[in-house]
């Protein structure tokens, strides 16, 4: 099969999605995930927009890159001006890049609305900045903007567009469904009309506006594209961007086209999850191939399955691509579900054993209640134990309280926590501490109470709070969930509390975070 040129775009394109920004640092770093990635293009920006860019593409020259290409973009030169005039085209000269991608108008609508231009200087704008940077540059990309929508409604034009990008001598004629609207059937059957009539390798740039960017690029290169721009998780303005995370397995688990190493592979779940981290976004757990979800299993019939062969409910084995498989544990569970939380937890436990049965029945009872360890293994890890016959005392609870004030109006409210426990050497510890929330509040006190003892909880940081309410028939008086994820700085762990009173909940959460961390430091 082919090899594919993959051509990322989310330091740019990516960037223009809704509350993403990047900083200088961010972009250095991501562009360094890229290269190690193995795609093949990075672009990086437009060089003379704003500061930034210009900041970036100066520290980027001390960048060692390995396999990836540092690309500038820009677009064609400003009608009424020369090319050798104008901003955008010497910022990419003055970058120190040897790659270039320009966009120009290839849809006449665009022509006469918004660029205000004949078609005919339309066509020298195209041809004059593509032939002015080819001979000063190694390469140069043509993105032919709203291509797809210019060949539907002026198909002739389109095309000449693309001859004039061209003739000029483009390396790669990338055709961009730029409103992301075009139906994968027609861009494959459009590609494979410009594959017959110009001879210039053909690229693909579709936005996902209908859901359709990946199956449009996929489509794109069965048509004989042999150029793939897209954005990590799909990042980009509006709806956002082909996903790469989902092209490149595809073309090359799926079709065998060659895009990366095997090895590289590999590491799309960590890249992904990478820019993610630093564009400060929650990753998406059902996203194909990297989310957390890919490969997770719930139905106890399912999970009896893949522990026989992974084949029956996965369509690839998860490590190609970085993922691991997972195995849920709900009111849906089996046996299966047990015995295999069991062995991933370290827990020896013979799977016929009758105390299987008993933790599959108090996991529906607990589930019942409101009590979800989807998302809060830590908890079921504790729950398993308990019901397995471990026995563990930290500390005793003697009661506690929330104190919230706000003396006025304009007044921040003040959130103040006492609480009493026995200690291990059998003293009775009474502390109070404020925070900036009840439950921040109640953390502290009870981190306050137990330093002395457990010095290892300095460690432990809270870094996710979440409350759901379980039955809106009831009102303020419904039952709330509250799971709380942790970190000691090396791992993350999940818990879960359920009551009517959301301090009671959040308090439960702490506990079991506490005692979590107490039992694997002590191997228990």
């Amino acid at each position: 099969m082919a090899e594919i040129i993959i051509y990322d775009t989310t330091l740019r394109d990516g960037e223009q999605a809704e509350e993403i920004s990047f900083s200088v640092k961010d972009k250095l770093l991501i562009t360094s995930k890229l290269d190690e990635l193995g795609v093949h293009f990075i672009e990086g920006g437009y060089p003379g927009a704003n500061p930034r860019d210009a900041e970036f593409f100066s520290k980027a020259k001390k960048l060692s890159l390995d396999n990836a290409v540092l690309t500038a973009f820009s677009a064609t030169h400003r009608p009424g001006t020369s090319p050798d005039k104008d901003p955008g085209l010497n910022a990419i000269l003055n970058s120190g890049v040897y790659t270039a991608t320009i966009f120009g108008k290839t849809w006449d609508f665009h022509v006469k609305n918004a660029l205000k231009v004949s078609n005919r200087e339309n066509l020298s704008l195209i041809y004059d900045t593509v032939r002015f940077l080819k001979k000063r540059l190694e390469t140069v990309f043509f993105d032919a903007e709203h291509f797809f929508d210019g060949y539907l409604k002026n198909p002739g034009y389109a095309m000449k567009c693309l001859a004039a990008a061209h003739d000029a001598g483009a390396d790669c004629l990338v055709l961009c469904d730029t409103n992301g609207g075009t139906m994968p059937e027609n861009i494959k059957a459009i590609t494979s009309k410009v594959k017959k009539a110009i001879s210039t390798s053909v690229g693909i740039h579709a936005h996902n506006d209908s859901e359709c960017a990946v199956a449009s690029s996929i489509m794109a290169v069965s048509a004989g594209a042999r150029h793939v721009q897209g954005t990590m998780n799909g990042l980009g303005e509006r709806t956002g961007n082909a996903n790469l995370c989902s092209i490149i397995p595809n073309l090359q688990i799926k079709l065998g086209h060659k895009c990366i190493s095997d090895g590289q592979l590999s590491r799309l779940r960590d890249a992904s999850r990478f820019v993610n981290e630093l564009a400060n976004i929650m990753h998406f757990s059902r996203q194909p191939y990297v989310g957390d979800s890919a490969f997770a299993h719930k139905a106890g019939m399912h999970v009896s399955a893949i522990l026989k062969a992974s084949e029956t409910y996965e369509h690839i084995h998860p490590e190609l691509v970085g993922n691991s498989q997972r195995v849920l544990v709900s009111d849906l569970a089996g046996k299966s579900n047990v015995i295999r939380k069991a062995k991933e937890f370290g827990i020896k436990l013979d799977s016929k054993s009758p105390k299987v049965a008993g933790i599959v029945k108090r996991l529906k009872e607990l589930e019942s209640q409101g009590f979800q360890f989807e998302g809060a293994e830590a908890s079921f890890e504790l729950m398993m134990k308990k019901s397995l016959g471990s026995k563990w005392s930290f500390f005793d609870m003697k009661g506690f309280r929330v104190f919230i004030s706000k003396r006025s109006e304009k007044d921040k409210a003040l959130h103040e926590a006492t609480i009493m426990l026995k200690t291990p050497d059998g003293k009775v510890q009474h502390m109070a501490a404020s925070g900036n929330g009840p439950v921040n509040a109640l953390d502290k006190a009870l981190r306050k109470a137990l330093k002395e003892y457990y010095p290892e909880l300095k460690e432990v940081k809270l870094v996710d709070y979440k409350v759901r309410v379980l039955s809106s028939g009831h009102g303020t008086a419904a039952n709330v969930r509250v799971l709380i994820e942790s970190t000691d700085g090396e791992n993350n762990w999940c818990t879960v509390g359920v009551s009517e009173d959301v301090i009671e909940a959040s308090y439960q959460a702490l506990v079991d975070s506490i005692e979590y961390k107490l039992i694997k430091e002590r191997g228990e």
